[in-house]
């Protein structure tokens, strides 16, 4: 990961505004480095262990759309801030089966999908509410082991498949990049991602778009805009440093967001 001075905490509505400014500014330098538009790029504040009240501040100062790993944690805060119309919940971390009965309920977006198993009962929970869901497969472009996500050389196959759930909307792929302060390591895990999704564009089934690419975080979302990126996930550089409670746990490479 790119090396970056400690985030400022974010407490009130002034303080989000100043770091979403600064986040905001980081991307358009990053997307007219390489000739992109900023407006292709999609912030996404992921709000894991930032209590209700201070993503009041966070919302008041212009999110829209919130990130969780974890979906009970969501869930949670869906219903506390239920109040505020137009909020969309997005959740990017791995999802056993037995809680997308959760994800069906409230969320908007699922960023993690990564097995048939899992989009069958996402889709029959959906069917249930009838509702419809917005979801990215996860691809692991690291190769480490303590990552979720198909391997690359079995996206075409899984991507194949996905039309027989009509609850599930393919809008593209996501990846974590190695967990490694070497630049090129990461950056590698990014053009990985481009690069599949553009051979899986030709030949993609009816209904799979493959439009979005959900890649970079706090530390290297700079890299990740550089090498095609249509959403940025930042938590860190947004809320401020967390201070997490022994009890919470996020596997290794997903807590710089």
């Amino acid at each position: 990961m790119t090396e970056h001075p400690p985030y400022p905490t974010a407490n009130s509505t002034a303080d989000f505004r100043r770091n979403l400014a600064t986040v905001q500014d980081r991307m358009a330098a990053a997307a007219n480095r390489v000739g992109r538009s900023p407006g292709a790029v999609r912030l996404l504040p992921v709000s894991k262990t930032v209590d209700s009240s201070r993503l009041r501040h966070a919302i008041a100062a212009g999110c829209t759309e919130l990130g969780e790993n974890k979906v009970q944690e969501a869930l949670r805060k869906s219903v506390e801030l239920a109040d505020i119309p137009g909020l969309r919940w997005h959740v990017i971390g791995h999802l056993q089966s037995n809680k997308a009965k959760f994800v069906a309920q409230f969320a908007h977006e699922f960023q993690a999908l990564d097995r048939l198993s899992l989009a069958r009962t996402l889709n029959n929970r959906l069917e249930a509410a009838d509702r419809t869901l917005d979801v990215m497969v996860q691809i692991n472009t690291s190769g480490e082991d303590s990552k979720f996500g198909l391997p690359p050389q079995e996206a075409d196959a899984f991507i194949r498949e996905l039309p027989a759930f009509e609850r599930l909307r393919v809008r593209g792929l996501m990846t974590l990049a190695a967990n490694s302060p070497e630049q090129d390591r990461v950056r590698a895990c990014f053009e990985s991602l481009h690069s599949l999704r553009g051979r899986l564009r030709e030949n993609a089934p009816s209904g799979v778009e493959l439009s979005e690419l959900s890649m970079g975080m706090s530390g290297d979302f700079e890299l990740a805009i550089e090498e095609g990126a249509t959403v940025v996930r930042v938590g860190q550089a947004i809320f401020g440093p967390r201070a997490l409670p022994d009890s919470y746990y996020w596997p290794e490479g997903e807590e710089n967001s």
